[in-house]
């Protein structure tokens, strides 16, 4: 190749790479408006989340409670332990639940 298909080769492709970050910026928009748009859908969906979480940790309190109920009306020596396990659990979600609406001040 020649000195002068090299500078043209060189020139055409720094115009074609000045031309692709014009466009990208051209194209490109407000980063802030963005996160403040994503922020409010989180925090509208913040609450029937917490909802969801309480009607889960009821459901499991309920499955539990009857898990329990059959083997101790069984006699099975590992009730206690079992209530604990399905208890714990529901106050685990219950916790959460409201832990994180403090900890996001939602």
């Amino acid at each position: 190749m020649s000195l002068v298909n090299k500078r043209h080769q060189r020139l055409a492709v720094l115009m074609m790479t000045t031309l692709c970050l014009l466009s990208v910026a051209a194209v490109a928009q407000d980063g802030n408006a963005g996160i403040t748009e994503a922020t409010s859908k989180v925090k509208s969906y913040f609450s029937t989340g917490t909802n969801l979480m309480y009607a889960v940790g009821a459901v499991v309190g309920l499955v539990g409670a009857v898990k329990v109920f059959n083997k101790w009306n069984s006699g099975d020596p590992d009730t206690n332990k079992v209530a604990a396990a399905w208890f714990g659990s529901c106050i685990f979600l219950v916790v959460v639940a409201t832990v994180l609406k403090s900890f996001f001040g939602v």
